[in-house]
């Protein structure tokens, strides 16, 4: 391993001291060449992760704790601080990833951020892990589906060097029908792929060999118990959950910082196999190590990290009949059929009703699990937040359904209030960290599709009076008697409404002053609206006062100005009260 690091270092920069003490650090330790807290992720003491096997955060790992590749990335890495949005062209066949095998992982990036967003899953991190579990699927041998060209097995779990998991399966994924096997370019065990396995590809099978499934599975995996990838903390205990060892951790972080730095796409098959498998438990070295090929028992290498090349043990794993202090005894903990996953819309349509009316549509949710499928019994609040005074039927204003057997959960009807405007619905589920989703609604006002006067009494009145007939309206809505709704009263020139009229017949302000434009009329509760008061300026004619309503209906109502006509005084004939002609003498 030394004299592989030294080869690399001649690559890049033999002549500088740094690249000297870096491969003297390396040498002495094994450690990747980035420390845990490089990349957007953050870092920190592993130990605080809570990373140590006797107290690891799950029961079990999903490779069964099986071997893995401890080799790390070039010393030389690329020019790309921060990102891998934009891959290079060109590199060694080492540090690419091949176009299948890197699809494959941002894939999976792209459904777990739209079924567990708050996860914040990076493809660099499935990128890592499937380096060191099986050189990213043997360096892209994978036919056009995805599947590896052959299985990709890991040795026999029968205790001796490995965990002891006897089988689950039947040998059915690994061939084995008595002990457990890693399976796949991830290297799932039997019963973990069993409850995380997934169809990735759409062909209808879970298959551990095909990386679109694998990578899929794995990534939810990594998401379990609520963790976000984006905390360091989080991140190391879902890579201990893989493989619960420090070594294990600080390689797949040294190849997670890599990856993140940039990297380039191969063509399949042509990936470059990791050399170094890390050493079981309990096992001594050979004297010819040779180079094992993923799916094979590892042969032991000797460490480079102890003068005279001894072996040092790996991590301790349960049944290897190591003295190192053993996991505590599994909880019941949920499956992942249990745990609760996502929370997405459920076919909810727009929200937009009348004040005062019901809601046509309902708020409906769908919670998933883990794998992506339907989960029920899961405790949903909905709260309605807003000043339109909308609430959930019973007066309420947050209610919690909890989903039924398909996973979904639907709100009470909700009933709009008598304020228009804009609220919203949210709806929240979830410990931990909850997941939540939040829906636009609309309160538009009361509406009428028909205005029209009472009566239809001429509505006259002297120059400078008051008409003295009061104008009374009715507004309906399909035929019932429209409440509460907003009516304009504006005196226009023509029956359209098109010109404002500044001079006729006016209301009165407040203050006593004359308008011709009234907005704050609204119908009883029976539809009727009763104008107020209405003058005449000195300017005779006839003029329009148009009433409009919300929902567009409308009525246009004459209004005259003119002075009244003379009457003969009582008991007199219009004769006697005509002038007398004056007779000319004659000359």
């Amino acid at each position: 391993m030394a004299a592989h690091i030294r080869r690399r270092l001649r690559k890049g920069a033999t002549t500088t001291a740094v690249a000297a003490a870096a491969v003297a650090a390396l040498a002495a330790s094994q450690a990747p060449a980035a420390t845990l807290a490089d990349g957007p992720a953050g870092g920190g003491d592993p130990k605080a992760a809570g990373e140590d096997t006797a107290s690891a955060e799950d029961d079990g790992a999903a490779t069964g704790n099986s071997p893995y590749y401890t080799d790390l990335p070039p010393l030389v890495t690329p020019d790309k601080p921060g990102s891998s949005s934009n891959l290079p062209v060109t590199g060694s066949a080492e540090a690419g990833i091949p176009a299948s095998i890197l699809a494959a992982y941002k894939q999976a990036e792209q459904t777990v951020a739209t079924t567990d967003p708050t996860c914040r899953l990076p493809w660099q991190l499935l990128a890592a892990i499937g380096k060191v579990e099986s050189g990213q699927a043997r360096g892209g041998r994978v036919d056009t589906n995805g599947t590896t060209t052959s299985p990709i097995l890991g040795p026999a779990l029968n205790g001796q060097g490995f965990a002891l998991i006897k089988d689950t399966d039947g040998g059915a994924y690994d061939s084995d029908a008595v002990h457990d096997r890693a399976v796949g370019p991830m290297q799932f065990i039997p019963s973990t792929w069993a409850s995380w396995g997934q169809d990735a590809n759409g062909d209808g099978r879970k298959d551990p060999n095909n990386i679109y499934d694998a990578a899929l599975a794995a990534g939810r995996y990594l998401c379990a118990n609520d963790r976000d990838l984006a905390i360091a903390a989080d991140l190391d205990k879902a890579v201990l959950s893989y493989n619960r060892s420090t070594e294990y951790l600080r390689t797949v972080r040294s190849w997670f910082s890599y990856y993140q730095r940039g990297t380039h796409e191969i063509p399949d098959g042509t990936g470059r196999l990791p050399t170094t498998p890390s050493i079981p438990s309990g096992s001594t070295p050979s004297p010819n190590p040779g180079t094992p090929s993923p799916g094979t028992t590892p042969s032991p290498k000797p460490s480079p990290d102890k003068p005279g090349g001894k072996p040092t043990p790996g991590p301790s794993k349960p049944g290897d009949g190591s003295t190192s202090p053993k996991p505590k005894p599994p909880t019941s903990k949920p499956t992942p059929a249990e745990t609760f996953g996502s929370l997405e819309n459920a076919g909810t349509g727009p929200l937009r009703a009348t004040a005062g009316q019901a809601f046509d549509e309902r708020v409906a949710v769908l919670a998933r699990n883990a794998l992506g499928a339907p989960l029920g019994k899961v405790s949903v609040t909905f709260t309605v937040t807003g000043n339109t005074g909308t609430l959930f039927a019973g007066g309420k204003k947050t209610v919690t359904v909890r989903t039924g057997a398909d996973g979904t959960a639907t709100a009470p009807e909700l009933r709009a209030g008598e304020k228009a405007g804009e609220f919203t619905v949210t709806a929240v589920a979830g410990t931990g960290r909850p997941r939540t989703l939040t829906y636009a609604a609309t309160v538009t006002a009361r509406q009428a599709d028909t205005i029209a006067r009472t009566d239809e009494k001429a509505l006259v009145a002297a120059p400078g009076e008051k008409f003295a007939d009061a104008v009374t309206v009715k507004a309906t809505y399909k035929d019932a008697a429209a409440a509460g709704v907003a009516v304009t009263a504006t005196m226009v020139k023509d029956p359209l409404g098109l010109f404002d009229n500044d001079k006729g017949p006016y209301f009165k302000d407040a203050a006593g002053k004359p308008v011709r434009t009234l907005a704050t009329l609204t119908t009883d509760a029976e539809g009727m609206l009763r104008l107020p008061e209405i003058f005449a300026d000195g300017t005779e004619g006839t003029y329009l006062l148009r009433l409009t309503t919300e929902g567009g209906a409308s009525v246009v109502i004459e209004l005259a100005i003119q002075a009244p006509e003379e009457t003969a005084p009582e008991g007199t004939t219009p004769e006697e009260t005509a002038p007398k002609e004056t007779e000319t003498p004659e000359a």
